[in-house]
């Protein structure tokens, strides 16, 4: 069965996340569905990340076994044509290995995540950032966040429900910049455990008010302990941007 690889770009918004789950709309389940209305038979797409309830993607990557070969160009407009009208576009469909593995082939994922930081709310960017009113310190959020990159137990920023058998991940890259009232936080690492790019946010949010210090962003790393967390930030400023392989 001859393999592709799919670049996607979903909205979040309205889904339950990427993982397929029978009782609600997920950006797998749709792929899914799709792919099976031109494939003529069920067949899984297996994504590089799977993105939380209403995260989007710029360049979601995922793989899918077809029963015959495609024309890349004509498999990505079928799939685009079927998945309609949910908001989820194929970017590109290529053949690939028979091997290749859209997760476990992944070598490192990029998160972006936004907040729009200015005194009104957000009409176009709506959903699509965390508008935070307050003013926020970018290069104070910027020191502290640089406590967090290498190698370490990441319990403190991991969802209670994480399925990763270890909390231990090396984070390569957690950059804040400011960029006129939009602040981006760029996050690059091999895996991320669950909610664990939200949670560094949210409590870097903190540090941006002045309510913490960077060396309490690294006491509660060292401290593994999810009660010394910040609140989590919400799913609609998180974006994946890109996998690498």
């Amino acid at each position: 069965m001859p393999r592709f690889r799919l670049t996607i770009e979903y909205d979040g918004a309205p889904f339950a996340g990427w993982q397929y789950q029978a009782d609600a709309s997920t950006v797998q389940g749709v792929l899914e569905a799709a792919v099976a209305r031109i494939n003529g038979q069920p067949s899984t797409v297996q994504g590089a990340g799977r993105t939380d309830a209403g995260v989007h993607a710029l360049a979601q990557v995922a793989h899918v076994d077809l029963s015959k070969n495609w024309d890349p160009f004509t498999l990505r407009n079928a799939i685009n044509a079927n998945v309609r009208p949910h908001p989820v576009s194929v970017l590109e469909a290529v053949p690939c290995a028979e091997d290749f593995h859209a997760r476990f082939s992944a070598m490192r994922r990029h998160y972006l995540y936004r907040i729009l930081n200015r005194r009104s709310p957000p009409a176009l960017d709506k959903g699509k950032v965390w508008w935070l009113p307050m003013d926020l310190d970018a290069g104070a959020m910027h020191e502290a966040a640089q406590h967090l990159i290498g190698k370490h137990d990441f319990t403190t920023f991991r969802a209670a429900q994480c399925q990763a058998q270890s909390p231990v991940k090396t984070l390569d890259r957690l950059d804040v910049a400011r960029y006129g009232e939009l602040i981006e936080i760029r996050a690059d690492a091999r895996s991320f455990l669950h909610n664990q790019v939200r949670s560094m946010v949210g409590t870097l949010k903190l540090v941006g008010e002045g309510k913490w210090r960077a060396r309490e962003v690294k006491a509660a790393l060292v401290a593994k302990d999810r009660a010394r967390c910040g609140p989590v930030s919400p799913p609609e400023g998180l974006y994946l941007l890109k996998v690498d392989y």
